[in-house]
């Protein structure tokens, strides 16, 4: 277990990370991206000739697999090859990107994560791999974040558990998927603005965190809508609040984080497909191409709206800009904050 908080410097960090996802908003689209030629080899033309492999960075359950699987089905539809979507889960999300990074830049590999990943290179000084092994195709969905707590938790507001922490501090806990992870740092965030001290208990993935604070082992958590939805429907979780500008229609009786008494929180969850860098323009393009079509459809947008995701799609270049700047935010943020990887 790890205490950690984030340095005083730092309490406009939640309102930061909006920023580049409401610019992404207005150039994200369904249907609707712009054409462009890509000159394609005899190779890259007859591509894909066999079966697919589609890594995710987390474990089975959480709404990276849930996008990566429902997608993969409607991109193997309109390729004409089978999609086989493996969850490696673990190191941040560190573990299942390395295997993509290094995979052979031939489109038959490709990556769906999220936030974790411009994370990650900020946070590691040493990774298995560098940033640019890897290239962006595009997204495929964004989401508010959701606060959520254990059941039995005797706090049932999101004022009544900061008092709480405030009145017990470093006896707390909060999970997240993993040391580094796009959930701790969503986390560490509001810690940042409300000057409290919890205890970080990782786990391989926002799934099987989730999972604790639902079994009353943990106490709160951050999580997307899309993976959190389902546990706050039925009971398992208490939603606390939500980081959109209105109430989430998918989980009307949880306040937003400014009705609750939070408006300087913000935070926006991101899950798009990367591919080994190298791998042809004509494949990137290609697949980006079926990626419009794949979440325009109404399997994907009804899945994804089931538990209040929107279903995007961006250029490679549009996507690459905002995880650029992503990264950059982050490596001020864990610089000053002095924060390290265990």
């Amino acid at each position: 277990m790890n205490r950690s908080f984030f340095a005083k410097t730092l309490l406009t960090v939640g309102a930061s990370l909006l920023t580049p996802l409401l610019a992404l908003a207005q150039t994200a689209t369904t249907p609707g991206l712009a054409n462009t030629t890509v000159a394609s080899s005899p190779a890259t033309s007859a591509w894909p000739t066999k079966p697919i492999r589609i890594v995710v960075p987390f474990g089975a359950g959480s709404f990276t697999d849930i996008a990566a699987r429902t997608v993969g089905a409607e991109l193997s539809a309109k390729l004409g090859q089978p999609i086989i979507v493996e969850a490696k889960g673990g190191a941040g999300s560190t573990l299942g990107t390395d295997l993509v990074a290094k995979a052979a830049p031939d489109g038959y590999t490709f990556l769906v994560t999220d936030n974790s990943f411009a994370v990650s290179s900020a946070l590691y000084e040493k990774l298995p791999y560098a940033p640019k092994d890897l290239m962006q195709v595009s997204l495929l969905a964004d989401a508010p974040a959701v606060l959520v707590g254990r059941p039995g938790l005797a706090a049932k507001t999101l004022k009544e558990v900061v008092e709480l922490a405030r009145s017990n501090p470093g006896k707390l806990t909060f999970g997240s998927g993993g040391q580094g992870s796009s959930a701790q740092l969503a986390m560490e965030a509001f810690l940042l603005q409300n000057k409290l001290e919890l205890i970080h208990i990782p786990f391989k993935g926002i799934a099987p965190a989730l999972m604790e604070v639902a079994a009353d082992r943990v106490d709160i958590a951050i999580s997307s809508v899309g993976t959190a939805s389902a546990y706050i429907k039925d009971g398992r979780l208490l939603g606390l609040a939500v980081s959109s500008e209105k109430r989430h229609p998918n989980m009307l009786n949880v306040p937003t984080f400014t009705e609750a008494g939070f408006s300087s929180y913000k935070m926006m969850y991101w899950f798009g497909m990367m591919a080994p860098a190298g791998t042809p323009p004509a494949i990137i393009d290609r697949m980006q191409k079926e990626i419009v079509k794949a979440v325009a459809t109404q399997k994907v947008i009804d899945v994804f709206g089931a538990t209040g995701v929107r279903a995007i799609a961006t250029t490679p270049a549009t996507f690459t800009k905002m995880v650029q700047s992503e990264t950059t935010l982050w490596a001020e943020v864990i610089a000053r904050a002095k924060i390290k990887p265990e």
